[in-house]
């Protein structure tokens, strides 16, 4: 049995033009000790996937239309308030993608860090500073006693990172996810924190569940990835088939935004054209249609299913794709 399940998840947002479907139909599967990636366009629901695995979405206007998440056998969606605390933190924890609005800036990170140890493990405050300072270090924290004293503002973006990552694996969490954790943050220093994060789950085994934007990160850090456009996830897979063999030409788009070598310039990097259907009235057929290159590349008939036919989940390799018509392997 899979760690955590997602089954046709769908979240809604009422909004004063109507009800914005943010997720539509999501599935995916964890396993213990794997990572995962989730990548997709800025508003394509990636964040809000995550936040409803740990009941965070808020509501209203924010709401669950349909679908089941379980984790470890127990749905997330059934359980009552006041059974939320012992599934955040102990069971699965979360590092956001902005820890200055994640980090509550009247607060030292000793008290910061102690909250979590009160609740979560019931500890008195040397027993939470003890704790607490030893978890500075493992995530490559200097001086770390010194450090707990120190508020937010006086912290470096990545020095602020890694109190958030501190934080979360506190409690020992089973699935750690992790939002878009080194955005904002220079190159260099994401390359510590990705290599933080890959270490800390080789030593406690944890599962990752990886959301980016960025297909180069997903190939440094994942095991398997689902690719989400537009609400929906339209590819998924091994990171070797996604990125050798992928099927879906949003899939494709994303892997030649990657910059290479020779070239010189962002301007000269292939763009995918168009803009993301609004997610208030998604067209009929395939919500990429639109901006897929592939699609003009077919015939008429072809291109009528492509706007008509809402294409559906369906086996590709050893992952799957929504597309009427995927790429063969001649065509990536």
């Amino acid at each position: 049995m899979a760690l955590l399940e997602i089954d046709r998840l769908q979240v809604g947002f009422d909004t004063e033009a109507g009800l914005l479907r943010a997720v539509d139909g999501v599935s995916l599967r964890l396993e213990a000790g794997r990572t995962l990636g989730l990548v997709g366009e800025s508003g394509c629901g990636k964040s809000v996937t995550a936040a409803s695995i740990l009941r965070l979405v808020p509501s209203p206007p924010g709401r669950f239309l349909g679908g089941a998440i379980r984790f470890d056998g127990v749905d997330v969606l059934a359980l009552a308030r006041k059974d939320l605390p012992r599934l955040r933190g102990r069971g699965i924890a979360m590092v956001f993608q902005d820890p200055m609005t994640s980090l509550n800036p009247v607060f030292t990170v000793e008290r910061q860090m102690g909250e979590v140890l009160a609740l979560r493990a019931g500890l008195d405050r040397a027993a939470a500073r003890e704790r607490a300072a030893a978890m500075l270090t493992t995530v490559g924290i200097a001086d770390a006693e010194s450090r707990l004293a120190l508020y937010p503002h006086e912290l470096s973006g990545g020095m602020k990172q890694r109190v958030m990552i501190a934080m979360a694996l506190l409690s020992e969490p089973r699935l750690l996810i992790a939002d878009e954790p080194t955005t904002a943050l220079d190159v260099t220093v994401q390359a510590q924190i990705l290599h933080l994060i890959r270490e800390l789950q080789r030593l406690s085994g944890s599962a990752v569940l990886f959301i980016t934007h960025d297909m180069g990160v997903i190939a440094e850090m994942c095991d398997e990835v689902a690719v989400m456009y537009a609400g929906r996830v339209v590819e998924q897979g091994p990171v070797l088939q996604i990125f050798e063999r992928c099927r879906h030409p949003y899939t494709r788009g994303l892997l030649d935004s990657i910059p290479r070598r020779g070239v010189a310039r962002k301007s000269e990097l292939p763009t995918i054209e168009g803009v993301v259907p609004s997610l208030l009235a998604p067209p009929p057929g395939c919500r990429f249609a639109a901006r897929c290159a592939h699609r003009r590349g077919l015939g008429a008939e072809p291109q009528r299913r492509c706007v008509e036919v809402d294409p559906m989940l369906q086996p590709a390799g050893e992952g799957a794709v929504a597309c009427h018509f995927p790429l063969t392997a001649e065509r990536t």
